[in-house]
């Protein structure tokens, strides 16, 4: 057990050059490739977070751009509803308009013609009591009338009857 308490210098020598050699040819083979590996992963990872960073940024960019679309679309979807309704509450004030037009020009052609039909009524009943007038007449004083007189008191009757009905 002595001999494991004791240091012996040769086999130390020895043991420190085969390390030495050891951590030569680690550095020149294992870690040089390890550590380029590792710098490269690492500018891989950066490269990836600053490309994430950048896709993010122009997802928010979109977003902005396609909100601001949306709310473009919205405006001209409420601008043409309301110019819609302005043009609905326009044919429809129209329509109005027009019907109520029509009724007037029917009212004012059905006056008029109850105006001529009452006209034509009238004359029409003048020359029936002209003709019952003169009938009457005849009978009452038996005699034949002269046409020629007999157009002439219809004729001044009508004129009275047309005067009478004037005032």
């Amino acid at each position: 057990m002595d001999k494991l308490v004791t240091p012996d210098w040769g086999l130390m020598f020895w043991t420190l050059v085969t390390f030495g050699l050891l951590v030569l040819i680690l550095k020149r083979y294992a870690w040089g490739p390890l550590l380029s590996a590792i710098a490269e992963r690492e500018a891989r990872l950066q490269a990836d977070a600053s490309a994430a960073r950048s896709a993010r940024d122009e997802a928010q960019r979109i977003k902005d751009e396609l909100a601001a679309q949306l709310a473009a679309s919205e405006a001209r979807r409420q601008e043409v509803l309301a110019r819609a309704a302005h043009e609905g509450e326009a044919v429809l004030a129209q329509f109005k308009a027009s019907a109520e037009k029509e009724t007037r020009d029917l009212r004012d052609k059905t006056l008029a013609e109850l105006a001529r039909e009452k006209e034509r009524l009238l004359r029409d009943l003048r020359r029936d009591v002209a003709d019952l007038s003169i009938a009457a007449a005849e009978k009452l004083l038996r005699r034949s009338v002269d046409p020629t007189v007999e157009k002439q008191v219809l004729d001044e009757f009508l004129k009275d009857l047309a005067q009478g009905a004037k005032n």
